[in-house]
């Protein structure tokens, strides 16, 4: 394998955020989620999102040699994703870090997301963030798996989001963010 690294996301890395975005969800969701959905997609669309993520300091890159290879968006998480199913907020609540890893499929299973992952874990510990939360398709065993490798479990909330007229359950998992990289 080359070289690779993980640094904090800057302006010139947008476009192939917004690109792996689109591709690794029409990839990895493309049971889950109706075709029209994922083929709407547009890159130069969701590039204005990810411009404002990136200019706030909250999304790393993951690289092997010279290829972006995948992201992670982390920071501190809004109420409303940390609230319990009655909408009452846990103890910890304004020290819950949201984190969402993406790589893309093609990619997979080099130890990129777990570097992504153990990267943000560090910067919001720094920012005194004390767990993190993420939201993962109930389907998606792929990625239920890696976060339980790093050892984030199911808390029990779900929530079905509509994804084109086609309902999506989603499950929340949660874990510690004292993370730290195997040799």
């Amino acid at each position: 394998m080359a070289d690779a690294t993980v640094r904090t996301a800057q302006p010139d890395d947008v476009a192939e955020i917004a690109r792996i975005h689109r591709d690794t969800w029409r990839t990895a969701y493309r049971d889950l989620v109706p075709a029209e959905v994922l083929a709407a997609l547009d890159v130069d669309e969701t590039s204005t999102a990810w411009a404002e993520a990136v200019a706030h300091g909250q999304v790393f890159v993951a690289a092997e040699g010279d290829w972006t290879v995948g992201f992670c968006v982390a920071g501190m998480a809004p109420e409303g994703e940390v609230a319990h199913a009655d909408g009452s907020l846990p103890d910890d609540a304004a020290t819950t870090a949201l984190v969402n890893v993406l790589v893309e499929p093609r990619w997979g299973r080099r130890g990129h997301g777990g570097r992504l992952l153990a990267t943000a874990a560090a910067q919001l510990r720094e920012a005194g963030a004390t767990r993190g939360v993420a939201w993962v398709p109930e389907a998606d065993k792929a990625s239920i798996g890696f976060y339980g490798k790093a050892d984030w479990a199911a808390d029990g909330t779900v929530r079905t989001l509509d994804a084109g007229g086609q309902p999506l359950r989603e499950i929340r998992v949660t874990g510690g963010l004292s993370l730290l990289l195997e040799p």
